[in-house]
């Protein structure tokens, strides 16, 4: 293969990259080592931040985020929601800071307008009585999978091309400049190389390990957090606490359920991605200051990721660490043609990736300006498309299914119109059909259950799989669709993810959850082998 830009890392700064390179005219394929979205771009609160967060410590990491944000709504509104939010002072918080942070979110332009404690109530039933201030301000909630899935359908619109499950293994170069990648299938495990003119590091907390294949060093250090979601929506709106940032301060609504966020702490591998029950125990604690009847709600599920941290002090690390990004350019490390992007938010991807195209547009001499600001990811869908689609789908589940499918939906009512059966629910959790499952497991960058999960959000809602699992593997295997497993290791594969957000809360309702799974798949299915059948 060849390209003028190979990028590393199918995050949201990966294929943000992808996407501007690919509008500006420039040939460019992107490489992930597993599937798009898998590391931070989806295991984080879903937040699509105002700035008020940043306001008092990192006013021009503030004041990119409330910029991006509203950029954000106009060109991926398909994967955001604008709930608005709160910013909320207890009796226990300084009342020092909120003045700090009025004058802060003044200064860079974020709107916080101040309410009653006593309609902060009303707007927020659930939310505690001990509210002494409140300030509402532009948060809004953003599906990290759809964002990123709908950059690479943009960025194919113009020729860009995203390879999954292919892992870099070493940068080639000859006389101090980069000539090409050396790549491997991580499914089939067949090497291949991608000749390329320029390498584009974006890789996330593995940005360190990349530059490692060219002999230089990056001082990145991975800091996880922990998340915990819960299996209703008991805010509609963002809620954060009005204090300097902390752990457990964040409630974001998503869909039919909150999540509650985050901590920090180093971590010890960019995939130290398991959750630990004392962890879940900690953030409950600490979230229960704003919603005191946090202990009766039912968990869902809890996950962790890694922040890629990057500071030229190696002492700077967790909170203490800027959010800002940094592009560095490696000829300073006597190597041509690669750079590596490292730091930032979700928030501002997209203004990462502008200035991370803009300088290989000038060391390749594209004088082609930036558009991503202003050309929405996804088009309209027709109208006849939509009338289409609402003879099939639910009148309740029409919008989420075209903010998931964006240009398949076409494709799926086809299916649907041919095929009656396929109208089904496959997951009556999120609304999703057997032909959107269908459709999803047939591209190109689909080879597991978990990444048509990605794609669709099958078996991500209360019942975590349960019943949608072995139906979803049952689409699979009849139509041939993914390839390389049997079916029965597919399942177990898709079980698998699921139960490492699971077993950490096996308390209250989600353990007797858990038990109707193992009475499934471990019982009837006998999805293990565990029990022995002798022939009489």
């Amino acid at each position: 293969m060849q390209a003028t830009v190979v990028v590393i890392g199918g995050g949201a700064t990966g294929v943000g990259i992808l996407r501007d390179l690919s509008m500006r005219g420039i040939k460019t394929i992107l490489v992930e080592q597993k599937d798009l979205a898998y590391g931070t771009s989806s295991r984080f609160h879903g937040l699509l931040h105002s700035g008020g967060r940043y306001a008092v410590k990192d006013a021009e990491s503030a004041q990119e985020c409330i910029e991006e944000n509203y950029i954000l709504r106009k060109i991926a509104r398909h994967a955001v929601e604008e709930t608005e939010g709160f910013f909320v002072r207890l009796p226990e918080d300084d009342a020092q800071f909120e003045d700090a942070w009025l004058a802060a979110c003044a200064k860079v332009g974020i709107p916080a307008i101040p309410i009653t404690p006593a309609e902060a109530k009303h707007l927020e039933p659930q939310l505690t009585g001990r509210v002494v201030s409140a300030y509402r301000v532009p948060d809004s909630a953003v599906d990290g999978f759809r964002l990123v899935w709908q950059n690479v359908i943009s960025a194919r619109k113009y020729g860009g091309q995203a390879l999954t499950y292919t892992e870099v293994t070493s940068i080639e170069h000859v006389n101090n400049q980069v000539v090409g990648v050396r790549v491997r299938n991580t499914l089939t495990g067949e090497t291949s190389s991608i000749a390329c003119d320029y390498i584009v590091n974006a890789a996330g907390s593995w940005v360190g390990q990349v530059a490692g294949l060219a002999g230089i060093e990056v001082n990145v250090q991975p800091d996880r957090g922990v998340l915990i979601a819960f299996n209703h929506r008991f805010t509609s709106r963002v809620v954060n606490r009005l204090r300097p940032p902390s752990d457990g301060d964040i409630f974001v609504p998503h869909g039919s359920i909150t999540i509650l966020g985050t901590t920090s702490s180093a971590a010890d591998r960019p995939d130290d991605t398991i959750p630990r029950a004392a962890e879940v125990a900690e953030l409950l604690r600490l979230g229960q200051p704003l919603f005191e009847d946090i202990y009766n709600y039912r968990i869902l599920r809890t996950f962790a990721g890694t922040r890629p941290l990057y500071s030229a002090d190696p002492s700077a690390a967790g909170r203490a660490a800027s959010r800002n990004f940094t592009i560095i350019d490696h000829s300073r490390d006597g190597l041509n043609g690669l750079a590596t992007i490292v730091g930032g938010k979700l928030t501002t991807y997209r203004l990462m990736a502008e200035k991370m195209a803009d300088k290989v547009c000038a060391q390749l001499g594209v004088t082609a300006r930036c558009r991503t600001a202003e050309e929405a990811m996804l088009d309209e869908t027709p109208a006849a498309d939509l009338e289409q689609a609402k003879r099939y789908f639910p009148a309740y589940s029409l919008n989420r299914a075209v903010a998931r499918l964006g240009p398949k939906l076409a494709e799926v009512v086809k299916v649907m119109e041919t095929s009656p059966a396929k109208r089904q629910l496959l997951c009556e959790c999120e609304m999703v059909t057997l032909a959107e499952v269908e459709v999803m497991a047939a591209d190109p960058t689909s080879y597991s259950l978990e990444d048509v999960r990605r794609k669709t959000r099958m078996g991500m809602g209360t019942c975590q799989g349960a019943f949608c699992g072995f139906r979803g593997v049952g689409v699979a295997a009849k139509n041939d669709l993914i390839t390389g497993k049997a079916a029965p290791q597919l399942l177990e594969d898709f079980l698998e993810a699921r139960w490492n957000g699971i077993r950490p809360v096996l308390w209250g309702h989600q353990l007797r959850e858990a038990e109707l799974m193992r009475g499934i798949y471990a019982a009837a299915l006998n999805i293990d082998g565990a029990v022995k059948h002798e022939n009489k």
